[in-house]
């Protein structure tokens, strides 16, 4: 994980791509799942991100699968992306990577995998991981039974880090670093909160209370956003300045609206790829270290982010979700 006085990086999404609700694609399209981890590192990216955002154990086992099989899946899902860097590598360790059609650049920084974690909400399909409403009765506790396996297992998958995504509430973000705690986990982590404006986050929690949690934990090695909006990314990054000197990973939405009833992304502020990647510099201006796409986006976005980060002094770098 980079210090922040080291060159940031670009990051890409692949949730939207490859579905990790569905076990069938887990079990059945290695090979495909393994060709968009390397799209995304083709494109300039160098985090890719475990296509386990929304898999769960509890989600494996309502269809059917035992707990030993839902634990080998999230592990298979590491294994995959750690496949895919291996093939990146092998093929080109020596070779430098083009990020536009008359640049080349070699790769300097290490490329990492990170073990995706979504909220509960995620789970619950419902919408709440974009509105963070859970109700009263999911508590404190709750949370923490929910996530405990499922970061026990990630922890070992042999992934470079943990990315806690698209957190929706305090009180989430709240329990992981609970179980970090009281897990001894040991294998590094960021988290990355959901947001609805530059001040709070999707539940109405400030980000600045927030962004405390996180960064009273000793295994949070970067704090940021995503799925958000790229008109609030600005902001919010010199909010999240303010708690902390931690690095700060961005890697929002198109600006598309995620409509649960229909289960789709739908229209509202979305931006063109030209317009996202106007944004690149002045987020990178404002302190990110990290930064790259979430849903909605493309390795092709990916790539255009590189581009504009290798224009930047000192620029950051790109990192891939592949959740």
């Amino acid at each position: 994980m980079k210090r922040r006085d080291m060159n940031p990086r670009a990051v890409g999404d692949l949730r939207k791509m490859i579905s990790p609700s569905s076990p069938r694609r887990m079990t059945d399209e290695r090979a495909g799942e393994r060709r968009v981890h390397l799209d995304y590192l083709m494109a300039g990216a160098n985090i890719i991100i475990s296509a386990s955002y929304q898999a769960t154990i509890q989600g494996f086992e309502a269809r059917g699968f035992s707990k030993k099989e839902s634990e080998a899946l999230l592990l298979k899902s590491v294994e995959i992306a750690c496949e895919a860097r291996g093939i990146f590598q092998s093929s080109y360790r020596n070779e430098p990577y083009t990020v536009g059609a008359d640049e080349a650049s070699s790769r300097k920084q290490p490329i990492l995998v990170a073990a995706s974690i979504g909220s509960y909400g995620a789970f619950l399909a419902d919408g709440s991981e974009y509105s963070g409403d859970y109700g009263k009765e999911v508590t404190l506790q709750t949370l923490k039974d929910f996530h405990r396996r499922r970061v026990q297992v990630l922890a070992e998958s042999g992934a470079d880090l943990i990315a806690f995504e698209t957190i929706p509430n305090k009180i989430e973000a709240q329990a992981y670093v609970e179980l970090l705690k009281e897990n001894n986990i040991r294998i590094p982590a960021w988290f990355s909160f959901c947001s609805k404006d530059e001040n709070v986050v999707v539940s109405g929690d400030s980000v600045l209370e927030c962004t405390a949690v996180a960064n009273a934990c000793k295994n949070v090695v970067a704090i940021g956003i995503n799925c958000t909006p790229p008109r609030y990314i600005q902001g919010l990054i010199l909010s999240i300045r303010k708690v902390t000197d931690k690095p700060i990973v961005v890697y929002p939405n198109s600006g598309e609206r995620y409509d649960a009833d229909r289960k789709e992304w739908v229209a509202s502020t979305s931006i063109s790829e030209e317009d996202f990647v106007y944004y690149v510099s002045k987020w990178s201006e404002a302190g990110a270290s990290l930064i790259g796409g979430c849903c909605r986006t493309t390795p092709k976005t990916i790539r255009a982010i590189a581009e504009a980060l290798s224009n930047v002094r000192s620029a950051p770098q790109a990192t891939s979700a592949c959740d």
